[in-house]
């Protein structure tokens, strides 16, 4: 659905270098820390920025030679995207419907319904939550093949985001050719929902796997200094120097719980990945 390769853009200090894809029938996460390059990642890939070097596929084309018809195929939500705050909920679904033929109006206000987007109201009235549910209702309800989600929840209660994350899976079952590419700096969300996630930092993809792989293989080993130096460490991704001696990220969580009986082993979350991916320290 989408293949980034060796992109780069350039902006003043920063620069990104960025190579991923998103795969037919699978949800693609990108995680990072503020200004860490996803937004930017997106807006490229979209075509919406130049960029200075590199390549984008995005359903088979070059974002410039995507035609009308190919664009329809595409759902997007990003950060600054959205309706004009002087327009009411029913004034967006004429738009939608002219903008995109297959746009299920239906179904849109069957979900405005749903999750209490009101129709009478402007959207500038809308809080940052409202906002967020209604960019996601309009980008899922005109059949498209690919998401593109730029902090989708961002502004949503528990529950709300929950009843989001469904949407994203119900729209996933109805058809296994759909894709999604999702970022969020809610790791939970992602754990629950990607098939594979994708780690940035400073404008470099520093970690790809599948989810699976990340919350069942990937562990924190806790040790102190003793034990660290007899530690083998062919497995260990990343070291903290902690109060207790040192915190280990290890992608061979099993290894060191067979191996070293004594050690503590924890199953790591993805919080824990990345935060020992972008602060510790290689080895």
């Amino acid at each position: 659905m989408l293949e980034i390769n060796s992109l780069v853009k350039k902006y003043g200090d920063f620069t990104l270098n960025c190579t991923m894809k998103v795969d037919k029938g699978r949800i693609t996460g990108l995680v990072g820390e503020n200004g860490a390059g996803k937004s930017t990642t997106f807006k490229a890939a979209l075509g919406l920025i130049s960029y200075d070097a590199g390549n984008v596929s995005l359903m088979g084309k070059a974002p410039a030679e995507l035609s009308e018809k190919d664009k329809e195929k595409i759902g997007v939500t990003l950060a600054e995207s959205g309706f004009s705050g002087y327009l009411k909920v029913k004034d967006v679904v004429p738009v939608m419907d002219a903008i995109y033929p297959e746009f299920d109006r239906s179904a849109f206000l069957e979900l405005c319904g749903k999750f209490g987007v009101p129709l009478d109201k402007y959207i500038k009235d809308f809080s940052t939550g409202m906002k967020a549910k209604l960019k996601v209702l309009a980008a899922i309800t005109h059949n498209a093949d690919l998401l593109i989600m730029d902090e989708p929840t961002t502004g949503l209660d528990v529950m709300a985001r929950e009843r989001i994350l469904n949407l994203f899976r119900e729209y996933m079952e109805e058809d296994e050719n759909r894709s999604i590419l999702i970022s969020s700096h809610i790791s939970s969300d992602l754990e629950g929902l990607c098939d594979d996630i994708y780690m940035i930092h400073n404008g470099q993809i520093i970690l790809h796997e599948d989810t699976d792989i990340l919350l069942n293989e990937y562990g924190l080993i806790k040790a102190d200094a003793s034990q660290y130096e007899k530690l083998e460490k062919e497995y260990i991704l990343s070291v903290r120097k902690e109060a207790f001696g040192y915190a280990c990220l290890t992608n061979q969580r099993q290894y060191y719980m067979e191996n070293y009986p004594d050690l503590v082993v924890e199953k790591g979350t993805l919080d824990e990945v990345i935060t020992m991916m972008i602060g510790g320290e290689k080895l």
